[in-house]
């Protein structure tokens, strides 16, 4: 974050789903509790850009403008919760960019699924992959129904 030092700053990766939220959510109350700020991530997969010959599927700027909404909702939740927030939207695989935003940082947060198609897997491929190529903690926020009661 902008010359700031990055073992002060929690990664979260944001794409405005529930499993989203909830992990943005675990990491601002942590951050507050740590004096910490968060860095919210928003991977584009260019993949899913691809569409059909049809003009089917999605197209960059749709996926840009989606990005930059959970990127500002997110940015809204941490001013609420009086959270210093920075926020970064890429172009590559999700997971990626967040492995990479997260190097030298203090965690990195996600959610254990977000938008990808398969909803009924219990770890989504991108917090699959944080866990095994962070170079950093990496805290996976269950939804409701798997966390401890």
């Amino acid at each position: 974050m902008s010359g700031n030092d990055l073992s002060k700053v929690i990664v979260v990766g944001v794409d405005g789903s529930d499993d989203s939220n909830r992990a943005l959510q675990w990491a601002l109350d942590e951050a507050k509790v740590r004096g910490m700020s968060v860095l919210l991530v928003h991977g584009i997969d260019i993949g899913l850009s691809a569409g059909d010959p049809y003009g089917g599927g999605y197209v960059v700027p749709q996926l840009q403008d989606a990005g930059k909404a959970a990127l500002e909702a997110g940015a809204a939740k941490a001013a609420e919760a009086g959270v210093a927030c920075e926020t970064r939207l890429e172009m590559g695989s999700p997971a990626y960019q967040l492995v990479d935003a997260a190097r030298g940082a203090a965690m990195l947060v996600v959610g254990s699924r977000g938008h990808g198609g398969f909803v009924g897997l219990l770890l989504g491929s991108v917090s699959a992959a944080c866990v095994h190529h962070a170079h950093c903690p990496v805290v996976i926020v269950p939804p409701p129904e798997r966390q401890a009661r």
